[in-house]
């Protein structure tokens, strides 16, 4: 069942819910969160559409908040809410869904008209798929949350947002760029059971600007308390990890974004699954666990700046001092430096 609400209220909301469930025959509430999704038109189907996949495993209300952009001081003088309710089958799910676009003065209290709409005595849970507040703790609608999920895959700059995001961490914060890497900590702690060689170095090869690669390294670096090189490559995604040990190296290889290769010395090289996940399994997994996550904020704090950076080119015997073949390098070396600084910021 779907109602179109223009100009309304979230007390004619609710009673807009309650008819939907008695119409449908279940007027009961099963549902055992609320999921506020923060986004804007643009990407609000996409969003919806994940949400709806995750909450078959998770019945949930959710909220999608969209903030209506006003064209004219006199548009923005005018405040108004609709709304969209989806019960049954039209929300897709097995839970209910609220689709609020707001105008004018009423986008700046968004937290106001969402308040009325929670369920009660159940977790809150905020989702910005685009568009994060730098600290989602102090923004007016993450306030209302036990969880707040960003995803700094989808920021301009996304490796200096993690440097942003270290520094107004809050318990409850979580990022789905570090819930991709899942998969990758759990298959190379299996590697470290198997083979418990002490780890002498690492190096996490991925794409650029890629901040699972670089949450993942930090996470290396923060656990086995070793250089830890960051290396780039063409993709897709995390390409490989490999671990020096006194023993042989330990790589886990992927190569095509489905299909990776553990390899142990020693050991005959596996095929494991490691394929990338969409949102839909990103979300129902931060939803099934809503405490902080101590690991992901030891591993933020640990800074992007610690790690290192793999040499570019492969070292070439050292030339005459003085020949021009010898100033050459350390000019490249001096014009990298403030770049890779800036790109920090």
């Amino acid at each position: 069942m779907k109602i179109d609400l223009t100009d309304t209220t979230s007390g004619k909301i609710n009673k807009a819910l309650v008819k939907g469930r008695r119409a449908i025959g279940t007027p009961a509430v099963g549902m055992v969160l609320t999921l506020v999704i923060v986004t804007d038109e643009e990407n609000a189907y996409d969003a919806l559409k994940a949400a709806n996949d995750a909450s078959r495993e998770h019945p949930s209300r959710t909220l999608v908040v969209i903030k209506r952009v006003s064209r004219s001081p006199r548009d923005k003088a005018k405040a108004r809410l609709d709304a969209e309710v989806r019960v049954g089958a039209d929300a897709g799910s097995t839970g209910e869904t609220v689709v609020l676009r707001l105008y004018g003065e009423v986008a700046d209290h968004a937290n106001s008209v969402v308040l009325p709409l929670l369920l009660p005595d159940a977790p809150v849970v905020v989702w910005w798929p685009v568009h994060a507040p730098v600290d989602p703790a102090s923004d007016p609608l993450g306030a209302l949350a036990q969880r707040r999920v960003t995803d700094t895959y989808a920021c301009e700059q996304p490796i200096a947002e993690l440097t942003a995001r270290a520094d107004a961490y809050t318990p409850g914060d979580t990022d789905l760029a570090w819930t991709r890497i899942t998969p990758w900590r759990s298959m190379l702690a299996a590697a470290l059971d198997q083979a418990p060689w002490k780890v002498t170095s690492v190096e996490v090869e991925g794409e650029e600007f890629n901040p699972s690669c670089e949450l993942l390294a930090m996470w290396l670096a923060d656990r086995l308390k070793v250089p830890v090189q960051r290396s780039v490559s063409a993709g897709p995604g995390l390409t490989s990890v490999r671990m020096e040990t006194k023993q042989g190296p330990i790589v886990l290889g992927r190569a095509d974004g489905s299909i990776a290769t553990l390899s142990i010395e020693g050991q005959p090289d596996r095929a494991v699954a490691l394929k990338r996940r969409d949102t839909a399994e990103l979300i129902a997994e931060e939803l099934r666990r809503l405490d902080p996550d101590d690991i992901y904020a030891s591993a933020l704090r640990y800074g992007v700046d610690r790690l290192e950076e793999a040499p570019d080119e492969v070292p070439q015997p050292a030339p005459a001092q003085g020949s021009p073949q010898a100033a050459a390098p350390q000019k490249k070396a001096a014009a990298k430096a403030p770049a890779r600084k800036a790109a920090s910021k």
